[in-house]
């Protein structure tokens, strides 16, 4: 049986057999029997390699430890808030920092990234994800969008339909303004371009 431990483009955590490319935490988020209790337990979200030092991460949702997430591709893993790990990811995370002085010059180190993260990601008053509203042709590759409950990623000139296994069926991007699920200040790292060592984009992001 699949564990609760997929991440969708909304943030919250789903049961599914698909194998995504992007490993993650926010801290524990499960109770002694794995039953996820809340969203999340710190304000740094990270997303990170598969595999790193030969580490192994099992058995998964052990009692009083980090709830092991995992993502389609890094698209969906920064939709829902979480930036490059600075230990599996390095060399991604020194140019992620570096992009975000650029956007933040007055911010410095992880944890004001992460605060500013939390704001942009997280209502705090409603408890939920926070979205904000552009048009997607405005918006860069890789960044995540809904129209009603259904997301979909940004790929050129069209959308893609998001799911656990993979991207689905795209449709034109449009004019009208749709609500953006990826943070602000990630969409801007996007538009400076991004090639990480994680897939940005699932390879079903680019079929016919």
């Amino acid at each position: 049986m699949p564990l609760p431990n997929r991440v969708t483009p909304f943030g919250e955590l789903i049961a599914d057999p698909a194998r995504g490319l992007v490993y993650g935490n926010r801290g524990c988020l499960h109770d002694a029997t794995g039953r996820i209790v809340r969203p999340y337990a710190v304000r740094r979200w990270i997303a990170c390699r598969l595999e790193f030092r030969g580490w192994r991460r099992s058995p998964l949702l052990q009692p009083g430890r980090f709830t092991e997430l995992f993502f389609l591709d890094e698209a969906t893993a920064w939709a829902a808030g979480h930036r490059p790990c600075a230990l599996c990811r390095h060399e991604d995370y020194v140019r992620f920092t570096t992009a975000w002085r650029e956007l933040h010059p007055s911010q410095r180190g992880a944890d004001a990234i992460d605060t500013q993260l939390h704001a942009e990601r997280w209502d705090t008053a409603a408890r939920r994800q926070r979205h904000h509203r552009a048009r997607a042709r405005d918006l860069p590759a890789g960044a995540m969008v809904a129209r009603g409950d259904t997301p979909f990623v940004v790929a050129g000139d069209h959308l893609r339909r998001w799911t656990p296994a993979g991207y689905a069926e795209r449709e034109p991007v449009g004019e009208a303004a749709v609500d953006v699920l990826t943070p602000p200040s990630l969409v801007e790292v996007l538009r400076r371009g991004w090639d990480g060592a994680v897939p940005l984009l699932h390879p079903s992001a680019g079929a016919t």
